[in-house]
């Protein structure tokens, strides 16, 4: 029993150090951090309107569109990365595959830039 609490020494000591960092960072902003907010840093920034208006509001739906939009490249990302990683050892199949794959994703940007989803004015 003795010999298995040693094996999991390192993981409670990088635990115990991953917590005390943590600690000390988030006490060190509380310390030193410089406060003297004005209405710019104090506005809404994410969506577009203000978080303590009334919820059955109308609001601009592209927010949602370019979330997305993020999420789908985001997506593609994960994909492409341990595909590219493993590149050597994909047969012609996995190649093409992943051709189709963003062939379909570029279709799909292209028509959401021909809809005007990027454009905020």
């Amino acid at each position: 029993m003795d010999e298995l609490l040693r094996e999991y020494l390192p993981i409670l000591i990088f635990l115990a150090m991953a917590v005390g960092l943590g600690l000390v960072l988030i006490l060190a902003a509380a310390v030193l951090a410089v406060r003297n907010p004005d209405p710019e840093k104090v506005s809404a920034y994410e969506c577009g309107f203000n978080a303590f208006d009334d919820a059955r509001m109308k609001f601009d739906v592209r927010f949602y569109l370019v979330s997305i939009l993020f999420i789908i490249f985001d997506l593609e990302v994960a994909f492409l990365f341990p595909w590219a990683v493993a590149f050597k050892d994909i047969s012609l199949v996995g190649f093409w595959s992943m051709m189709v794959f963003l062939a379909v994703l570029t279709i799909g940007f292209a028509y959401e830039w021909k809809k005007g989803a990027m454009e905020w004015a």
